[in-house]
């Protein structure tokens, strides 16, 4: 089986709470995202997709993933999809660093490989784990009463795990902190995502002030030593997530004891097979984990599923459900969140068909 045709389609996916804002004053009210279509000369069409958290989040942006798969895509023509650790050896041959631009290949050559072996992806990750993953919802940056209010609704919705944006004003982040702890109940979690917003004395601050509540600080600050330095001095549950971006720093980090989650986004890492590495190393060392994306629709969400489904319970932390954020469904048979949790297909592959009428024409074609 050899790769035989490369597609992308660019597909423009609105929020249902219409802006969605983080530290810095970063905030992104539409999310450009781009599908990819895999076909073979075996007649098997597998699917990736990729979505920047706007340009100003982690080093990707959406118009580089399909400029960068112009630039790919023509050195993976003709190569088998199903040998993974190969294809991925070839693109990083081919593409030095921008792991963004091959993760939505490779996820697609995984939705490739679970066709051909007639097996769910997660399956062909490890094996499903029970019948169901836990899934958090963020809450937007807003004014502490404003995001303490949304608490009711979302664990209306069944969520109990809750990821808080601060990283601004650090007298208002405790506030912030403090309000949505107050209405937590019992079996919530709390946790407290500054994006990198903080400098290091804001977050040691910020961190002393709330010493007395339930929280999980994550990324305090830009820079790892930062973040060490932070760690060294709070007594919370700590998360690193923007600076874990390959294999070394996060074994780094575990020697430091730098953290007791991290959050593994796949195309921070460039795609399942390194997520997976990461993952399953992350397993060997005790290390809880969110596993997710920076953002996006029906795709994303199902290869999401397959990952956490296929990860040993007590080491997923959490996952999440990025396609019940937005308001366009491109693909049928996507996870959908029931009661705070969501399940992998059990269909082939990632299990999902493509919107064709929703994609439109692709803006990127390789032969």
């Amino acid at each position: 089986m050899k790769i035989a045709r490369i597609l992308a389609y660019r597909v423009e996916l609105p929020l249902h709470e219409t802006t969605y804002k983080w530290s810095g004053g970063k905030s992104v009210t539409v999310f450009d995202s781009t599908i990819v279509q895999v076909d073979t000369d075996a007649g098997i069409t597998g699917y990736g997709e990729v979505c920047p958290l706007g340009p100003f989040y982690l080093p990707a942006y959406a118009d580089g993933v399909r400029a960068g798969l112009r630039e790919l895509g023509p050195h993976l023509i003709g190569e088998d999809p199903r040998q993974l650790a190969k294809l991925n050896r070839k693109m990083d041959a081919a593409l030095k660093g921008h792991p963004y631009v091959k993760s939505g290949i490779d996820m697609a050559c995984w939705d490739i490989l679970g066709h051909a072996a007639a097996l769910p992806v997660c399956e062909l990750m490890g094996g499903r784990f029970g019948a169901d993953v836990t899934l958090y919802r963020a809450i937007s940056q807003e004014s502490p009463d404003q995001m303490a209010a949304k608490v009711a609704g979302y664990r209306a919705e069944g969520y109990r795990r809750f990821q808080l944006k601060v990283g601004g004003d650090p007298d208002v982040d405790i506030e912030r902190i403090r309000a949505v702890a107050d209405k937590l109940q019992t079996g919530d979690r709390l946790v407290a995502d500054a994006n990198t917003g903080w400098v290091q004395h804001e977050a040691i601050r910020v961190a002393k002030a709330v010493r007395d509540v339930d929280v999980y600080i994550e990324q305090p600050c830009l820079t790892y030593e930062e973040c060490l330095a932070v760690r060294r001095q709070c007594e919370h549950p700590f998360i690193l997530d923007e600076t874990i971006d390959d294999l070394n720093i996060l074994l780094r980090a575990r020697a430091d004891l730098a953290m007791d989650v991290v959050n593994l986004k796949i195309s921070k890492l460039g795609g399942l097979t390194k997520t997976r590495q990461a993952r399953d190393l992350c397993v060997s060392m005790g290390i809880g984990m969110t596993l997710e994306d920076s953002w996006g629709g029906d795709v994303v969400t199902a290869a999401i599923a397959h990952l956490a489904h296929s990860t040993p319970p007590e080491f997923l932390f959490t996952t999440t459900d990025f396609n019940s954020y937005v308001t366009v469904s491109t693909a049928d048979g996507a996870p959908q969140r029931v009661n705070g949790r969501m399940a992998a297909s059990t269909a082939p592959g990632l299990g999902i068909s493509p919107k064709m009428s929703v994609l439109g024409k692709p803006v990127v074609r390789i032969v």
